[in-house]
């Protein structure tokens, strides 16, 4: 056998090992990923269970949540007591507003910055913290339209605004009224609704006439009922959008495991 025979061999040993060792390594990575994962999973099970006992204490009802935590790996935010990004998805919230119940199809909930230890994610008992809170959902128009009770009407998106249309007798005579909402949010972030510029095609130019147009406008200008929003968040901007009224709503330093 030749000596050059005999330098084969080794290196051929040797990228079998390096061979193998790269496989253990890929093995062993892979391994890691799926226990990141069912870590996940059994946290992301445990905060939607505190969310929907939270729900219960506060009297509302919904789907069961979805909870994701964003941020890889899982298990070093778990060791650091700090998790980049929880979000919560519910539908179909329902509480109760002055006796009415009122229901939000979807409610979604973006956490930053959340902060629990690790006994508090393996007991479920103790704080979890968040630096911001941010949400978002919607109000059907049929569900706003049954709580204003008035025969007929229709509420829609427009050109980005909210926009009404309803059957009116004004002297015998049938009309349909229509115009467009102006979207007020205060400090306290009550949402009210203003109708005040209704037209309506053949109204008679009688000062009656559009006196009774305007008693109309004031009788369906609300404050829109609204449950108790979730982890203390306040309402901050509101939204026409062709599936509903979208309600954005944020709140700071504030625990999430506590929705009152």
């Amino acid at each position: 056998m030749t000596e050059a025979a005999y330098d084969e061999r080794p290196r051929r040993r040797g990228r079998k090992v390096l061979v193998g060792l790269l496989v253990l390594l890929l093995v062993l990575a892979g391994l890691l990923v799926l226990a990141d994962r069912i870590a996940t999973g059994v946290a992301e099970r445990a905060i939607a269970d505190q969310v929907s006992q939270e729900l219960n204490r506060q009297d509302a009802s919904a789907s069961p949540p979805s909870v994701d935590i964003g941020g890889f790996p899982f298990l070093t935010q778990v060791a650091a007591g700090r998790y980049e990004r929880i979000t919560i998805g519910l539908s179909d919230v329902t509480g109760t507003v002055d006796g009415n119940s009122v229901t939000l199809p979807t409610l979604d909930v973006d956490a930053r910055d959340v902060t629990a230890s690790l006994d508090t994610i393996r007991s479920g008992q103790g704080d979890v913290t968040a630096a911001r809170v941010d949400g978002t959902g919607t109000i059907s128009y049929a569900s706003l339209a049954a709580y204003l009770d008035r025969p007929g009407l229709t509420l829609a998106e427009r050109d980005g605004k909210l926009a009404v249309t309803a059957p009116v007798d004004i002297f015998g005579q049938q009309l349909t009224v229509s115009g467009v909402a102006e979207i007020t949010v205060d400090e306290q972030g009550k949402v009210s609704l203003g109708f005040s510029d209704l037209d309506a095609e053949g109204l008679p130019n009688l000062p009656a006439a559009r006196a009774l147009l305007n008693n109309y406008a004031q009788g369906i200008s609300i404050d829109v009922p609204l449950p108790e929003l979730p982890f203390q968040m306040t309402v901050r901007g509101v939204t026409p959008l062709p599936e509903g009224l979208q309600v954005s709503a944020d709140a700071r330093d504030v625990p999430i495991n506590a929705l009152g």
